[in-house]
């Protein structure tokens, strides 16, 4: 497994890091047999309403290590924006300087949000010729982006609502992070041990009746596998239901699931967050780790919120039949109110965040994989019976 035990302190270098394929439940596939080859996620940007503040939590409630800058200290006068990593995973948390900045006005309408997911491909210039001759929502034509490090080459793609597909090809490059970036030192002191390791999977949230159409775009557009989908009443509770359908590239280490809301009595936690976050947009992103366990504790205490599973969902002997053996017993899942799952290839555990911003849109998910490649769904009912008092308490089942 990957080793866990590395601080950042001493890894400055933001290009994505190789990882255990198990912990992201990647399979064997040689890239250069696809029409849109991708090495993996780059990064994840989001656009927050305080880029100093952000950075400040990520580093101390995520024990992420802030590593790079870019602001008007640096001549980059329209944002501020901070660059943090965990093993494989790096954030760049952009905050507006002045009032029409991008992020200003992205934060007024959206509230704390992804804004970028942005995936290292081998040659930009065939990745985006292909994309949108597929069809694809063409944003920012291939171009070069340099400072005395060297050159990225880069473009952009649209997705669902105001997301965008970054495509990087970074080998040209030697800087901290992207040109115009500096190092700069960790917020506070790095944890000994890191929470997480790698992206597992970015999940977005579209309108009724528009999953089908995002899916279809990315099997088009960047040729992905419909890989999973969740359209039945094991999705649903007594009071709301959703559908969800996943698309992944052929190695699978970029895993996109995709969610709209489905009929019910209440509104379902899709509604919630289309109406809070006022539209489509990323709703969750999966961090993977060797060591749920120890993550869980150490985000617990530096005051990361979790969800929490009833104890029926433990003491049910069917969940303990099906399960089987697992590296850690179910008591101890239940101290910790982590989750647990198998299928066909083996088990994952799992646990979600609430909310971590004002409005109740966007979370995180930590998942440990022993084989799995699925998402859980032995324990959608209790998440989202969990999600739904969450809901309630807030006024808005």
């Amino acid at each position: 497994m990957v080793d866990i035990a590395g601080s950042e302190r001493h890894q400055p270098s933001a290009g994505p890091t190789e990882e255990d394929p198990g912990l992201v439940g990647a399979v064997e596939h040689d890239i250069r047999e696809d029409d849109f080859p991708i090495k993996g996620w780059d990064h994840v940007k989001f656009y927050v309403g305080n880029a100093k503040q952000a950075a400040h939590y990520y580093s101390t409630a995520f024990g992420m290590t802030c590593f790079a800058y870019r602001g008007p200290e640096t001549g980059h006068r329209e944002h501020a924006e901070y660059a943090l990593k965990s093993g494989g995973v790096t954030f760049v948390l952009a905050g507006g300087i002045t009032s029409d900045s991008a992020a200003t006005e992205h934060y007024a309408r959206h509230g704390d949000g992804v804004i970028e997911v942005a995936l290292e491909v081998p040659d930009v210039d065939e990745n985006y010729r292909y994309a949108v001759k597929q069809g694809a929502i063409a944003l920012e034509q291939p171009h070069d982006v340099s400072d005395e490090h060297g050159t990225v080459r880069v473009a952009v793609i649209g997705t669902y609502g105001e997301t965008r597909n970054v495509l990087i090809d970074r080998s040209g490059y030697t800087g901290p992070f992207l040109p115009g970036f500096v190092a700069r030192e960790p917020v506070v002191t790095p944890p000994p041990r890191r929470f997480f390791q790698a992206i597992d999977h970015v999940v977005g949230n579209v309108e009724l009746g528009r999953m089908r159409e995002w899916v279809s775009y990315y099997e088009r557009v960047m040729g992905f596998t419909n890989i999973v989908e969740f359209v039945d009443d094991a999705i649903a509770t007594e009071y709301s239901a959703l559908m969800s359908k996943v698309v992944a590239n052929g190695t699978r280490k970029v895993k996109f699931p995709i969610n709209e809301p489905a009929e019910g009595k209440k509104k379902s936690q899709i509604d919630e967050y289309l109406e809070f976050y006022g539209g489509a947009g990323v709703q969750h992103i999966a961090l993977a780790t060797n060591d749920i366990l120890a993550a869980v504790d150490q985000m617990r205490e530096r005051g990361v919120e979790f969800l929490e599973a009833p104890d029926a969902y433990y003491d049910d002997p069917e969940l303990r039949e099906r399960i089987g053996t697992v590296r850690v017993p179910i008591e101890e899942l239940k101290a910790h109110r982590v989750l647990v799952d198998r299928d066909e290839d083996g088990y994952m555990l799992q646990i979600f965040t609430k909310p971590q911003q004002d409005r109740p849109t966007m979370f995180y998910e930590i998942i440990e994989r022993h084989g799995s490649l699925s998402f859980g769904k032995g324990n959608f009912k209790a998440l989202f019976e969990a999600l739904e008092k969450e809901q309630e308490k807030r006024g808005n089942l």
